[in-house]
C-alpha cells in the first residue's frame, strides 16, 4: 500500500506518487536568520526531518534541501541594532541553528541554500516574469502582478477579491494594485544591496523560494513543506512566481504543520510567552522536546508546558527502561528460551507501525507502537529463560523505529576525551588524503554522540553538544 499524504493544496489525503519512481524531491522552508529560534521555529525541522526519515525507511532516495534567508529586513534592523556587519548576524545564527537542531537529532541538509548565494539566479527569474507581463519595475522595485495569475489564492482558499491587505501585504503608491507583492526591493541608502537591471536593490522574501526551487530541484517537485503560517502569503507567492513562469504545478503535494500554544495560550512576544529552543532544551533535554513534539500529529497544533514535557521524559524513560532491560538480559541469556510466536508478534508491530505512519506521517500513533512494544517486551522479559534471537529482534526493532522518529533508545557508552581526540585525527588524516567521503562520516558519527566539530585557522576544535 502506498504512503497517503494530506496535501494542503487539495484539502485530502492523497496517495503519495513521486514524479520519479524511488526518489523523492523535498524542500522546506528554513528559518530567517535573525535571532535564535523560538520552540515554535523549531516543530518545522523535527516534523519534516521525520518525515524524510520515514520516506527513507519506505526505500525512497531524498533530496532534502531546506533554506536560510540570510539578508532580509528583520536582519538588517537586528543587524544596526547590534552596530554588526548583516553577514557576520547571519552568520552567527546559521551556526546556532545548527546547534539546536543538531542537538533536537534533525539531519543536515542535502543542500542549505541561502539568498545571499542565489542572487545571480533570483535576478534571472525576475527578468523572466517581467518578460511574460507577470511582473513590472517601479522606481527601482519590481513587483508581481498578482491578478494577472489565474490560480492566486487556490492553496489558501481565497478568492483574490476577498484578499485583505496586511499580512506582509503592503499598500504603497507605486504599486498597480495593492495586492501586488514586491520580487525585488531597491535599496535604502547604508543597505546591504546587489547591482541589478532595475538599480541596486534585494530580492523580496518570497522569490528566493522559488529561485532555490528551480535551481536545485527543477520546475515541479514532490513535496514543498513549512509551518502553518506560510501557508499564506508564502507559499501562495511561491506557487504564483513559480507557476507563472514555468506553466507546471511548483509542487505536487504541499505540508504544513500546526502551530505551538505555550500553556494553551497562542506563543507571541506581546504575551511574553516566547521560549527559545536553546533554553528549553538546556532545561528539559533535546530528546525529551523532541519526543514531545512528535507525540501530536504533525497538522495538530500542540499546547506546549513543562507539565506536558515532564510527561513526555516519563514516557521515554518508559521505552528508555525497556529496551535497557532487554540489553541487560542479552548479555545473561543462556540462550535456552523458546522462541515460540515472539518473532510474528515483533513483525506485526512492525507492519503496524507501518501502517500509522503510511496515514500521512502519523508519529502520535508510530510512537503509540513503540509503547506495546515494549509492552510485549516487558512480557517476555518475564519468561524464565529466553532465546536471545528474540531478544536480538525486540532490540532491532526498537532501533529500526526508535530511528525513524530521530530518537535513540539503546544505551549509549559516552566517548572518552581520547577516543574523541583519535577519531578527530583520523579524520583529519582522511582529509589529508582527500577522502571527504570518511571524514564527513566520522564528522556525523561525533554528532550522533554529541559531539560538535568547529574547523578553524588554528585547526579542530570540538565540544559537547
Amino acid at each position: 500500500m502506498p504512503i497517503h499524504v494530506y496535501n494542503s493544496l487539495t484539502k485530502k489525503k492523497e496517495p503519495f506518487i513521486p514524479i520519479e519512481e524511488g526518489k523523492v524531491k523535498m524542500y522546506v522552508c528554513g528559518p530567517t536568520v535573525y535571532n535564535y529560534i523560538h520552540i515554535g521555529n523549531a516543530r518545522p525541522p523535527i516534523v519534516y526531518d521525520m518525515v524524510r526519515r520515514y520516506l527513507e525507511y519506505r526505500g525512497y532516495d531524498v533530496t532534502f534541501i531546506s533554506n536560510f534567508t540570510d539578508v532580509d529586513d528583520k536582519i538588517i534592523r537586528a543587524a544596526n541594532e547590534l552596530g554588526e556587519d548583516v553577514f557576520k548576524v547571519a552568520n552567527r545564527f546559521i551556526k546556532a541553528y545548527h546547534e539546536d537542531t543538531c542537538a533536537l537529532g534533525v539531519k543536515e541538509a542535502d543542500i542549505h541554500p541561502r539568498v545571499t548565494e542565489t542572487i545571480p539566479e533570483i535576478i534571472s527569474f525576475i527578468e523572466a516574469l517581467i518578460e511574460k507581463g507577470y511582473a513590472y519595475e517601479a522606481k527601482g522595485d519590481v513587483y508581481f502582478r498578482t491578478r494577472k495569475f489565474e490560480g492566486y489564492g487556490k492553496l489558501s482558499s481565497q478568492s483574490i477579491d476577498d484578499l485583505r491587505s496586511g499580512a506582509r501585504i503592503e499598500v504603497d503608491e507605486r504599486k498597480e494594485d495593492s495586492l501586488d507583492f514586491v520580487l525585488w526591493k531597491a535599496a535604502k541608502e547604508g543597505e546591504v544591496s546587489w547591482k541589478s537591471p532595475w538599480g541596486e536593490g534585494r530580492p523580496g522574501w518570497h522569490i528566493e523560494c522559488s529561485a532555490m526551487v528551480k535551481k536545485y530541484l527543477g520546475d515541479t517537485i514532490d513535496i514543498h513543506a513549512g509551518g502553518q503560517d506560510l501557508s499564506f502569503p508564502h507559499h501562495e507567492n511561491e506557487i504564483a512566481q513559480s507557476e507563472a513562469l514555468t506553466e507546471k504545478p511548483m509542487a505536487n503535494y504541499w505540508l504544513h504543520n500546526g502551530f505551538i500554544n505555550i500553556d494553551n495560550e497562542k506563543m507571541s512576544k506581546s504575551l511574553g510567552n516566547f521560549v527559545l529552543a536553546k533554553d528549553i532544551i538546556r532545561q528539559h533535554s533535546a530528546e525529551v522536546v523532541r519526543f514531545f513534539m512528535l507525540t501530536a500529529h504533525y497538522r495538530s497544533p500542540i499546547n506546549f508546558s513543562d507539565e506536558l514535557l515532564e510527561g513526555a521524559k516519563a514516557g521515554l524513560e518508559r521505552l528508555k527502561t525497556a529496551v535497557l532491560s532487554l540489553e541487560h538480559r542479552l548479555e545473561e541469556s543462556t540462550d535456552f528460551g523458546e522462541k515460540g510466536d515472539w518473532i510474528e508478534r515483533i513483525v506485526a508491530l512492525n507492519e503496524r507501525f507501518i501502517q500509522e505512519m503510511d496515514d500521512d506521517f502519523n508519529s502520535a500513533n508510530g510512537i503509540a507502537v513503540l509503547f506495546d512494544l515494549a509492552k510485549e517486551a516487558n512480557r517476555y522479559l518475564r519468561e524464565d529463560q529466553t532465546s536471545k534471537e528474540v531478544l536480538q529482534s525486540f532490540l532491532q526493532q526498537f532501533d529500526d523505529l526508535a530511528d525513524v522518529l530521530g530518537l535513540t533508545l539503546q544505551s549509549q557508552k559516552e566517548l572518552l576525551d581520547d577516543e574523541i581526540e583519535q577519531l578527530i585525527e583520523k579524520r583529519n588524516e582522511a582529509r589529508k588524503q582527500k577522502d571527504f567521503a570518511l571524514a564527513d562520516q566520522i564528522r556525523d558519527e561525533l554528532k550522533e554522540q554529541g559531539i560538535l566539530l568547529e574547523d578553524t585557522a588554528q585547526g579542530v576544535r570540538w565540544k559537547r553538544g
